[in-house]
């Protein structure tokens, strides 16, 4: 499974945290992230990351472009609602293309968590199907 993950800077130790808890299992699949997150996750797991731009500066319309072209199967946003930010639109364009081609994304570490752990069950296995 191709999976993205992107935190805005309050989430990153929270995303750090995240991916140490499930290394095992993340290991197993194809990670994605915004470079700074991407970076942060790689220090302190060793998972290998591919890391698109900085969101700011593309990587959340690269990631975007992915998710459109069926090439993501699962996303963990780790965003913060509480802060208003210049580039709100392209972040939550990200929710919305995720609905729009029925990709799992988790907004918060209790989604987060759900998604990982069915990930392992096989509970995600239909995204193999949806991509023929």
């Amino acid at each position: 499974m191709n999976i993205v993950l992107i935190a805005h800077d309050s989430k990153k130790k929270l995303m750090q945290n995240l991916c140490i808890a499930y290394r095992g299992i993340l290991s197993k699949h194809y990670l994605v992230a915004t470079e700074t997150t991407g970076r942060l996750v790689e220090d302190v797991t060793g998972l290998t990351v591919h890391k698109c731009l900085t969101g700011h500066l593309g990587g959340i319309q690269q990631i975007t472009t992915q998710i459109e072209s069926n090439e993501i199967d699962m996303v963990i946003f780790l965003h913060d609602p509480m802060i208003h930010r210049s580039n709100d639109n392209a972040y939550y364009n990200v929710f919305t293309i995720c609905d729009v081609h029925n990709i799992p994304i988790a907004t918060n570490l209790a989604a987060a968590e759900l998604m990982i752990k069915s990930l392992e069950r096989g509970d995600l296995d239909w995204r193999n199907l949806y991509k023929h």
